[in-house]
């Protein structure tokens, strides 16, 4: 033990008896360097032994990012599970925390860079936050890797990272769920049955069976034999079990009545976050491109829809203050003769600087009528948490000048002979919001969004693959209506079967199912992930009591 006395003067360093009893001898003048190493050397100790290790870390993290779209190489994410597996294999709980932060960082920088066109400090403080949640999960894995059955362990414990973050802080931020990666893969129709939560424990058991099959293989090099490589054989086995698992779940497709629907994206004046451009301009888009389609389904040139979509910020200014604006809307709607799902921003009636982002049924005969206020508003981006002391330190906040007012309800809606489920924007990332509006009686579901600000940056190519799993969980007909694209129409199956480009005016045509039966992920709601994500807690539990035992059975055999 190093006893020290002073910054400036020597150290004693105490030392047991010697063998023969005498007095132990005592250093003195003896630098602290020569006693105990520096906090640099420590340091440079600690990135010298774990420098491959982190990065591998982050060379599997990146390799997770492209699983992700715009890349859309699925299979890369059973393989970065498996990766982190390895990694904090039969670690200690901090190093697995490190190598899940190595790992976390780069994966959430891929998976987030749309957010430079805010700023670069957006992403990158964004994905430190998020990151810290994957440095927790890897000290899990790293605490139950000794665990007996560790891959089912590992598997849950994904659901828990997950289950946090979609929660914590300001009600979460879920995008980068192994689920989102896997919307067009053999896991995809495991949605049906447990939803995301249920697609990502198959994708990352999927990928901790693999790492025990590595680990079972590289612990017989050079001293192999068939027996001994059945447990390889057996993990991997199950692995492609689990994969192909999806491929025997039934997709229900079948419709119980039929709607027709036009889907307008008037698009912008341009990208980024100036994307709004003149007033009335955004509004003017939509309308004219509706009135267009009135006059080539009076010119015998298209079909008339039942009713037609119009996206989130459809109209740029509240159609309740500005006469203007109203009228607009009103002449679209009564030239195409049709209900129209008009998403606007209202001024809240009774409290000043708050505004409400909604849905709102426009009848071409009764005017204005049933609305949808978005349940969920993005923290940062549509308010600002602790506005009055952080518009001090960060005056980037300053250009969200009002906050957006949650609403209360579904977005239910009877929109002419449909009823719809609206959801707005990020709210399609929220398990909870979309299974309500389905539980509601939704029989197809709108996405209205706005994705002007993080046009071609691969934001919007993931918030459709949102969409995708959304439509195979609930068994529904997903319509997404964008201003500047991407807006689609998505089959019960996930098949994404009409699509406007981004930053083009056009108009979408399609009869899309509606569905009243309910699949087995809506009866069950949020049970499997909190089954599972309790699972995965308890078993760091139990490698924490565990591991104290077996120091306590150490201590007495010495003794």
């Amino acid at each position: 033990m190093t006893v020290p006395s002073g910054s400036d003067t020597t150290q004693e360093a105490v030392r047991g008896p010697s063998p023969d009893g005498a007095a132990p001898p005592v250093a003195t003048d003896a630098p602290a360097a020569s006693v105990r190493p520096g906090r640099a050397r420590r340091l440079l100790s600690l990135v010298r032994r774990e420098a491959l290790r982190t990065g591998l870390a982050v060379v599997s993290g990146v390799a997770l990012g492209l699983a992700f779209p715009p890349y859309d190489l699925w299979p890369l994410s059973p393989l970065a599970v498996a990766a982190l597996a390895l990694l904090t294999r039969g670690r200690t709980a901090r190093q697995g925390a490190w190598t899940g932060l190595a790992f976390g960082l780069p994966f959430f920088l891929i998976l987030l860079k749309w957010l430079h066109v805010v700023g670069w400090d957006a992403v990158v403080g964004l994905s430190i936050a998020e990151a810290l949640f994957v440095a927790l999960l890897g000290a899990g894995l790293a605490l139950t890797s000794r665990l007996p059955a560790w891959p089912l362990w590992g598997a849950c414990l994904w659901v828990a990272e997950e289950w946090a973050r979609d929660r914590l802080p300001f009600g979460g931020f879920p995008w980068g769920r192994l689920a989102f990666a896997n919307t067009g893969s053999p896991f995809t129709p495991l949605a049906a049955l447990g939803g995301a939560p249920l697609v990502t424990f198959a994708v990352a058991l999927a990928g901790t069976l693999l790492a025990a099959c590595a680990a079972v293989l590289w612990g017989l090099r050079g001293n192999g034999s068939v027996r001994r490589a059945v447990p390889a054989l057996e993990a991997f086995g199950l692995a492609a079990a689990v994969t192909a698992a999806g491929v025997l779940v039934p997709v229900p497709t079948k419709a119980d009545d039929t709607v027709d629907i036009a889907v307008v994206q008037g698009n912008v004046q341009q990208a980024g976050m100036d994307f709004l451009g003149r007033p009335m301009k955004i509004l003017d888009n939509h309308a004219t491109a509706t009135e267009k389609l009135a006059a080539d389904i009076k010119a015998g040139r298209a079909k008339k829809p039942d009713l037609v979509i119009w996206p989130e910020n459809s109209s740029d200014l509240d159609p309740f203050q500005y006469p203007q604006a109203y009228d607009r809307i009103d002449e679209a709607v009564k030239a195409i003769g049709v209900p129209v799902l008009v998403g606007a921003l209202v001024d809240h009636p009774s409290k000043k600087g708050y505004v409400f982002n909604e849905g709102i049924v426009w009848d071409p005969k009764k005017g204005p009528g049933a609305s949808y206020t978005k349940q969920h508003p993005v923290p940062f981006g549509e308010y600002v948490p602790f506005r009055e002391q952080l518009s001090k330190i960060i005056t980037r906040f300053q250009r969200v000048p009002r906050d957006f007012y949650p609403g209360d309800h579904t977005g239910l809606l009877q929109v002419g002979p449909a009823k719809l489920g609206d959801v707005i924007c990020f709210e399609v990332a929220y398990d909870e919001i979309v299974h309500d509006t389905v539980g509601a009686g939704a029989r197809a579901l709108v996405i209205q969004t706005n994705n002007a600000t993080y046009g071609r940056t691969g934001q919007p190519e993931q918030q459709l693959a949102m969409s995708k799993l959304r439509a195979v969980e609930h068994g529904r007909a997903v319509v997404t209506a964008a201003t500047s694209g991407i807006s689609a129409v998505v089959a019960p199956d996930g098949t994404v079967t009409h699509r406007i480009p981004e930053f083009t005016q056009g108009v979408v045509s399609a009869r899309i199912p509606l569905r009243n039966e309910t699949t087995l992920a809506d009866r069950v709601g949020a049970a499997p992930e909190w089954a599972l994500a309790i699972v995965g807690l308890l078993s760091c539990a139990a490698a924490v009591i565990g591991g104290r035992r077996g120091r306590t059975k150490d201590e007495k055999g010495q003794q």
